[in-house]
């Protein structure tokens, strides 16, 4: 599991790719605009479908960027 492939996966849960550049240290739920509860909730759809792993919406809402994400799925594995 490598963080620009879940990087790439976190994105493809927009309907429109976000317009600024997204790294680790990204705090989504600031940083981009066109995060809300849907998009959160795709998110978690997708960990479960790409890496097997089920995450509580209370788990991702502790979480600040996308390699705190990262990480917790790495813990679950």
């Amino acid at each position: 599991m490598e963080l620009n492939d879940f990087i790439t996966h976190f994105i493809n849960q927009f309907d429109e790719e976000p317009t600024i550049t997204i790294t680790g240290d990204t705090d989504f739920k600031n940083d981009i605009d066109e995060w809300d509860s849907l998009t959160a909730m795709s998110v978690i759809a997708m960990i479960i479908d790409e890496y097997d792993v089920s995450l509580k919406g209370e788990e991702l809402k502790n979480c600040s960027t996308i390699n705190d994400i990262f990480e917790l799925i790495k813990s679950k594995k």
